[in-house]
C-alpha cells in the first residue's frame, strides 16, 4: 500500500468593486510560504481530455509597466528551461533562449 502526500498551494485574490484584482497573495505550506503578496500571477493547467492549456493570468492594478515586461521576461526564461528539462530538445530550448535576448533587448531590460 503507498502512501500518498497532498500539498496545496492557495491563492487569495482580493477584488475591486469592478471585479479587477486589487491585491494577490499566496501560500505554500510545504515551501514555508504563507500569505506572500504578488503584484502578477500566471497559472497553466493541462487539460489531457482536450489536449489544450486552461490558463488564469491576473494583476493588480498598480503592477508597473516596467515591472510587467520583467515579469514576462524572466517568465519566458524560466519556460526555456522547464522546456528543456521535459522534452531535453536542446535545439529549441537554445532557440527559445535566443528569444528571450531578443526581448530583452527589445523591452530594454539589459543593463
Amino acid at each position: 500500500m503507498s502512501k500518498y502526500i497532498t500539498s496545496e498551494i492557495k491563492i487569495a485574490v482580493e477584488l475591486d468593486e469592478n471585479r479587477i484584482p486589487e491585491k494577490l497573495t499566496w501560500s505554500a505550506q510545504d515551501g514555508g510560504v504563507q500569505k506572500e503578496e504578488a503584484k502578477a500571477m500566471m497559472l497553466s493547467i493541462w487539460d489531457s481530455k482536450v489536449q489544450e492549456t486552461l490558463r488564469i493570468d491576473l494583476w493588480t492594478k498598480d503592477m508597473p509597466v516596467d515591472e510587467m515586461k520583467k515579469f514576462f521576461h524572466q517568465t519566458l526564461v524560466a519556460m526555456s528551461d522547464t522546456f528543456q528539462r521535459a522534452t531535453q530538445d536542446e535545439k529549441m530550448s537554445n532557440t527559445m533562449r535566443d528569444f528571450c535576448d531578443y526581448f530583452a533587448e527589445k523591452m530594454e531590460l539589459k543593463q
